[in-house]
């Protein structure tokens, strides 16, 4: 008992200034601490202080912003996806949308045809529906058959290779490659400026009929482009063709004004020339006025020249003068 008093003593007693190297304990510890149990929890807390300040905590909440998701591959020999009815619908009528709203953007065309689509009875919509059917049961017949290649067999070996990839970097991985990823401002399930919802099989119809839409646009702005050259091709042989037709056109003004310069001169030549001819029955004489009317009853005077062989012989004689140049 004493011995343990002693020891008691030594405990409770200051630390000595001898420099010693023990530890003296100043006050007992709390009867209902372990302290076994108290040095494991202190160890704990250091050991997790230091994992936190070694390794750098995952960012919480969405996709960091400005960072790109990983898309997994796509197998390009697949058979091709069938198509809804509701997507039959709007590849149909697009363009007769278009053009009764041609200011209407494609969100705007795609809402007002899926408001057409909600408005069609049962049987408008079961032509779209059976045809849809038809191409489901076709692609099921044609995937059945692909899933036995040995294509399909090594898409799935490079598929699986990604997927183990991906994950062993960041985690992430999408199986699909058309999904875009999803700013996470975004509400959930639900992309900007659409009232479609994501990851919905009516959503990647819209994506396949969108896609649809931008392949035809580039191949009738293709097209376009081409009439657009044999256009201006035409356009440059037509302006060739009117400098020449515009020099032509001067080139017969010319002669015109010659030639009725000329017909003015051989007017006034034969004025000059019959003013002392009378006509026979009228004995009307030449002027500038009458000169045409007149030549024309000599030459019907030529026309029997058994009756008029005296006056004829004296035309022919007045004829002969005139100065024609």
């Amino acid at each position: 008992m004493r011995h343990l008093i002693m020891q008691g003593e030594n405990l409770a007693a200051p630390p000595s200034n001898n420099g010693s190297s023990h530890t003296n304990i100043s006050a007992p510890l709390p009867s209902d601490i372990n302290p076994t149990e108290s040095n494991m929890s202190m160890n704990t807390d250091q050991d997790s202080n230091l994992m936190e300040s070694d390794f750098p905590q995952k960012r919480r909440g969405g996709w960091p912003k400005g960072r790109k998701r990983r898309r997994g591959p796509r197998d390009m020999n697949a058979p091709k996806q069938p198509l809804t009815g509701y997507v039959r619908y709007l590849n149909e009528n697009r363009e007769k949308v278009r053009g009764e709203n041609p200011g209407a953007s494609f969100s705007e065309v795609t809402k007002i045809l899926a408001c057409d689509w909600s408005k069609l009875g049962s049987h408008e919509k079961q032509k779209y529906l059976e045809e849809a059917e038809k191409d489901k049961e076709r692609y099921m017949k044609e995937l059945e058959q692909y899933q036995q290649t040995e294509a399909y067999k090594i898409f799935k070996k490079q598929q699986e290779k990604k997927r183990k990839e991906y994950e062993d970097g960041d985690g992430s991985y999408y199986t699909s490659s058309t999904v875009e990823p999803m700013n996470e401002t975004h509400h959930d399930g639900e992309a900007p400026g659409f009232d479609i919802p994501i990851f919905t099989e009516e959503f990647l119809d819209h994506n396949k009929a969108r896609e649809a839409e931008l392949r035809q646009l580039r191949k009738s702005n293709t097209e376009y482009e081409e009439q657009n050259a044999i256009l201006t091709k035409h356009i440059e042989n037509m302006k060739s063709a009117i400098e020449k037709l515009e020099v032509e056109n001067s080139q017969q003004r010319s002669n015109n004004i010659a030639l009725q310069q000329h017909l003015e001169a051989l007017r006034n030549n034969l004025v000059e020339y019959f003013a002392e001819f009378p006509l026979p029955g009228t004995n009307e004489l030449p002027s500038p006025e009458n000169i045409d009317s007149y030549m024309n009853q000599l030459h019907s005077l030529l026309e029997n020249p058994c009756e008029n062989e005296v006056l004829i012989s004296k035309i022919r004689e007045i004829v002969s003068k005139v100065e024609y140049s």
